[in-house]
């Protein structure tokens, strides 16, 4: 497989290769590739939560265990303040 990089991409790989951290281009791309695929299992996990979230949110609301906005605002303010010791202004 032949890959050509655009030129701010030739120049990012040059800019690591002067300084010393990789021995070779391959080496640089590589190192790219394993972030690349540790941002996606990542990402994936944190989206598995929130599916997971989702899915407890809804169960939760189909047993009626909900309040609405202004209950859930006011539970968070004062749990804020009794945690942190914040004061709310508002």
């Amino acid at each position: 497989m032949q890959i050509v990089l655009p030129p701010e991409v030739e120049a990012l790989v040059q800019r690591q290769l002067t300084s010393g951290k990789y021995q070779n281009a391959i080496a640089v791309i590589l190192a790219g590739i394993k972030l690349l695929e540790q941002q996606e299992d990542i990402y994936q996990g944190r989206l598995q939560d929130l599916q997971q979230e989702a899915r407890i949110g809804w169960e939760a609301s189909e047993r009626g265990e909900v309040v609405d906005g202004s209950t859930a605002m006011a539970q968070i303010r004062t749990n804020v303040r009794s945690r942190y010791g914040v004061l709310d202004k508002a």
